[in-house]
């Protein structure tokens, strides 16, 4: 197990290019099973997720060449089946919920699919029901096997249907809209989920022959075809990075530009760090967030308290609240952040407030900051990373506090974000990997 040894309190200055997409590369990555011919991918971001979902395609014979380091070319001409179904990859798609992913391209390409029991982050419980509902809706018939541990999906006759999501759920929809691309009709998805990542997939699936209309709305209409064919296509940057890094700048008092930062593709993202009270210059596609010493947070029009939520695309991403609260630790003002989704995703604020934050965890959805106006730093401490997005905002609060941290269980960062502390380094962080 690897630590990171963070000395905090350094100002950061210089240019960071942001990875790929995490969430979209574990979509577009697993629609590579429903061709024979190649799939061009690039952008593809360098961490443990992605990388083992690359792995366990690998280990099912789908072919694959790396002609860069971010690219891979996929060629799912020889698909073993039944490998879906081994101990092997029980064990190994254990440590990634996104192996869920595979089940709608087997389901449309192969008519049958295995799922185990999900891994992933511990932020609470990620029911699959929207996913399985779906499938059923197709004409799958699903059924769990204890003794196995696997869910056995069989669907001979894929038919289209009406489905009404219970859930506007991203890894749902794009689930059920590869299931449904070579289904027997039309297919119709309403609530159906609208983030750029889904947006991304339809334009991928379209581009290898299916017919997907709605594309960006909440409505999805699919028109059935009898196969695809190859593409090529190039990932979205990573919109949690850029606001990562766009918290990291505000708290650590630093003048960092974000290049190729996606701008036309961060929705709200950028509106809700300029409520923290941070300036934000955009450049073309490149975000430059200038020293500040104070940021304050905006207040609604009557005076009330400002509340940050999470909420379904065009609104607040769950992935960002954690990087929100930890950048509010420094600013003048309070703010309630309310975590609707996950029921377990606030639960790492007791680190930040042995670091000296004031924060009030009222439940386990809601959690009051009251922003400490530089008046005092936060104090370095010995601490562990419980998922992927509290890791960052626990190395963030370390990277701007004074004395010496040290972040465990550092592979929950990794999972999302590659080589974090190389390129932290080049702006200036003094961090170790331990």
């Amino acid at each position: 197990m690897h630590s990171f040894e963070v000395q905090g309190g350094n100002k950061l200055k210089g240019e960071i290019i942001p990875q790929g997409a995490k969430n979209e590369a574990l979509q577009i990555i697993s629609a590579v099973l429903l061709t024979a011919e190649k799939v061009t991918v690039s952008n593809i971001p360098d961490i443990l997720d992605v990388n083992l979902l690359i792995e366990l395609l690998g280990d099912m014979n789908v072919k694959i060449e790396r002609p860069q380091k971010d690219t891979c070319v996929f060629q799912a001409d020889d698909v073993n089946i039944d490998h879906l179904h081994s101990e092997t990859f029980r064990k190994k798609s254990g440590r990634l919920r996104g192996s869920v992913m595979f089940a709608g391209p087997m389901l449309s390409r192969f008519r049958k699919a295995f799922i185990p029991k999900p891994g992933g982050d511990k932020i609470g419980r990620r029911r699959l029901d929207t996913h399985i509902s779906g499938f059923e809706k197709l004409g799958a018939a699903v059924t769990y096997h204890e003794e196995d541990g696997f869910f056995h999906l069989e669907a001979p006759n894929l038919k289209g249907a009406n489905l009404l999501l219970d859930e506007p759920s991203v890894t749902g929809t794009a689930n059920i809209v590869m299931a449904s691309v070579m289904a027997e009709g039309v297919t119709t998805i309403y609530n159906s989920a609208c983030e750029p990542y889904i947006q991304q997939l339809c334009h991928m699936l379209n581009r290898m022959g299916a017919k997907i209309n709605g594309v960006g709305s909440n409505k999805l209409i699919i028109k059935g075809v009898t196969e695809l064919g190859g593409t090529k296509h190039r990932m979205l940057t990573d919109m949690i990075e850029v606001g990562s890094f766009i918290g990291l700048a505000a708290m650590t008092q630093s003048d960092i530009v974000i290049k190729n930062a996606g701008t036309e593709h961060l929705g709200i993202i950028p509106e809700k760090f300029q409520q923290l009270g941070i300036q934000l210059n955009f450049i073309g596609d490149d975000i430059h967030i200038p020293e500040q010493e104070i940021y304050e947070v905006h207040r609604y029009f009557d005076g009330g308290v400002l509340t940050i939520y999470d909420h379904p695309w065009p609104g607040f991403t769950p992935d960002l609240l954690s990087i929100v609260l930890v950048t509010a630790i420094q600013a003048k003002g309070s703010v309630l952040i309310h975590q609707k989704m996950f029921e377990s995703r606030l639960f790492f604020v007791d680190k930040l407030i042995d670091m000296g934050a004031q924060i009030i965890l009222c439940d386990p959805h809601r959690a009051v900051v009251i922003g400490l106006e530089r008046k005092q730093k936060l104090r370095g401490i010995k601490m562990s990373s419980p998922d992927i997005r509290a890791g960052v905002a626990l190395l963030i609060a370390a990277l701007s506090a004074e004395g010496t941290s040290v972040i465990q269980n550092i592979e929950q960062i990794d999972r999302g974000y590659q080589q974090i502390d190389e390129r932290l380094r080049r702006l200036g962080a003094d961090i170790k990997r331990i």
